[in-house]
């Protein structure tokens, strides 16, 4: 089977979809690796090391992108898309609740698609949760962001000065990426409370030493998949009116709520900001899908009330390295999935994992959420 790497393209994308370590084993079990030159080099992954792993270096991105399989990070863009060869492979985070476009062009390739962002979230697919290893860095880099913005010491310290009371941090969302965050925080000194609207991840949140906050809204709010439902109008007023009375008392709040294929939800309304001190922090994961903070500006550093309010964009590829190696064990496990005893591609869409990660084949969006998202009318090729 012939793999290729081709070098990511997307804007501030350092990450690269495999890594030495993986290459070499995908080497020695017989498959052909075809890796751009460059590929590593937001990762510090120089090419000698792809090539002494096994990895065949090519100039340019064609050989890579007309591989049996084609493996990425980011969405291939349309010249990307071009390149692509109509019976291969296409494995990466695409976007299909939201790339509609993008979705669109790469079924009428005929190329069969899969996105990790539609691995189904079961025990058997854990290794291959490539949302869950990325969310993991995101959480613990949003501690750090949060520890280094506030200008305040995060533990308590005692000395011949007096003592300086810990900082406090509230953190917004207790997904992957929000326990990443509380248990960093944790690590760090604070003093950390947990909430959510999933009342599940209460015993989760105090196993890391943090504080449960709780609100009634009436009823748990845990959808499919363990990702949080979308609240009501009503629910949403009455959560950020408790909300802005809790993070006024805290000096780092980091936010990581989101919904899949939505808008994220304000969880931090102006007048919640407004009430923090001077000099505190917002750290919100969630500004590429609008941001939990109703003042967060994507990709940006705004100071609203004497407040701090980020919002960074792609943060695991702020830790590329890593999250290269996290990423490529994740494509080696679902790729075990896709080839037969003989190393050969075989794609069993019987099997819940192949089927449920498929968006696009034989030249139509297969993916229900994906043919929504896209316009399935609009697709006319196949």
């Amino acid at each position: 089977m012939r793999i290729g790497i081709p070098k990511e393209t997307a804007e501030g994308e350092r990450r690269v979809a495999l890594v030495p370590e993986v290459v070499g084993k995908l080497t020695g079990q017989g498959h052909e690796v075809i890796v751009e030159r460059g590929a590593g080099d937001g990762a510090l992954i120089p090419d000698e090391a792809f090539a002494d792993a096994g990895g065949q270096l090519a100039d340019g991105a064609a050989a890579a992108l007309g591989a049996e399989v084609v493996l990425k990070v980011a969405a291939p863009d349309a010249r990307e898309i071009e390149q692509l060869s109509g019976h291969g492979v296409l494995i990466g985070f695409l976007g299909p609740l939201t790339n509609g476009e993008g979705i669109r062009a790469i079924a009428a390739t005929g190329v069969t698609s899969f996105a990790l962002e539609a691995v189904p979230r079961i025990s058997r697919a854990q290794s291959m949760d490539a949302l869950s290893s990325q969310a993991n860095i995101a959480g613990y880099r949003s501690a750090l962001i949060g520890a280094q913005e506030l200008g305040r010491f995060y533990p308590m310290l005692m000395t011949a000065a007096g003592t300086i009371r810990p900082a406090t941090v509230l953190v917004l969302g207790a997904g992957v990426a929000g326990l990443q965050a509380i248990a960093t925080a944790r690590r760090l000194g604070a003093v950390v409370q947990g909430f959510d609207v999933r009342a599940a991840v209460k015993e989760q949140v105090e196993s890391l030493g943090a504080t449960f906050l709780e609100f009634d809204l009436g009823e748990d709010l845990e959808g499919a998949g363990g990702y949080a439902r979308e609240l009501s109008a009503e629910q949403q007023s009455r959560q950020q009116e408790l909300m802005a009375e809790a993070i006024g008392k805290v000096d780092v709040v980091i936010t990581t709520a989101q919904v899949p294929g939505r808008r994220a939800p304000i969880l931090v309304t102006e007048r919640a900001v407004e009430l923090m001190k001077p000099g505190s922090v917002i750290v919100d994961l969630a500004g590429e899908s609008g941001g939990n903070c109703e003042v967060s500006e994507a990709g940006e550093s705004v100071v609203v009330h004497d407040v701090k309010v980020l919002a960074p964009l792609n943060v695991p590829s702020t830790m590329a390295e890593h999250a290269s190696q996290l990423y490529a064990r994740n494509l080696q496990a679902l790729l075990g999935l896709m080839v037969s005893q003989e190393g050969e591609l075989s794609l069993d869409f019987d099997d819940e994992v192949i089927a449920g990660a498929c968006i696009t084949r034989d030249g139509e969006i297969v993916n229900e959420g994906a043919r929504a998202a896209a316009g399935a009318s609009e697709v006319t090729d196949g």
